[in-house]
């Protein structure tokens, strides 16, 4: 299995950066998107990472433009938007695909770690009924999944894309990974 760590990373300001740069932390990975329905758990995703941060968590927004063009602002315009909108404090990457052939790394590996996701299903259901279709496991469904690294740098979890920041499914595994040391 691939040391995700050592994953060489973009933020969205160009500079280099890898997930070894957050290790002994908690680390909540997240696609994100600006013109998803889903895009305002950009607010839930600050609430939490300011609420948590101090004891070692941090999200990282991974902004990808593969689910029906949701995405398609430049690094600079997500910056702005996140900002402006969410008032995003939390780290952001560089634009890139998370599912398909040609997937960023980081991606290939956080699903090859963790396959399956906490939720299944009714995302699909919902965007099924609107003749959308979405990835097979073990791609990534849709924006705003989640991927759960503990502070020894493992995937211990992975949420569907309409499980909200705030759910108790995703608080109660983020506090039970900031309560081991």
């Amino acid at each position: 299995m691939t040391d995700l760590t050592t994953i060489d990373l973009t933020r969205n300001d160009g500079s280099a950066a890898s997930l070894g740069d957050w290790n002994g932390q908690v680390r909540l990975i997240v696609n994100v998107a600006s013109k998803c329905g889903l895009t305002p758990q950009y607010e839930a995703l600050e609430a939490l990472y300011r609420q948590h941060k101090d004891r070692g968590l941090v999200v990282l927004g991974f902004p990808s433009n593969d689910f029906k063009g949701q995405e398609p602002g430049t690094d600079a315009e997500i910056a702005d938007f996140c900002s402006t909108n969410y008032d995003v404090t939390f780290p952001i990457f560089a634009k890139a695909p998370v599912s398909g052939a040609g997937k960023q790394p980081l991606y290939a590996a956080l699903t090859e770690a963790q396959p399956e996701r906490q939720g299944d299903g009714s995302m699909q259901e919902r965007l099924g009924k609107h003749g959308i279709e979405t990835n097979a496991a073990p791609e990534v469904v849709w924006n705003f999944e989640k991927f759960l690294i503990d502070r020894d740098g493992e995937v211990i979890a992975r949420f569907a894309p309409d499980i909200a920041p705030d759910d108790p499914r995703l608080t109660q595994a983020v506090e039970s990974a900031l309560d081991r040391a």
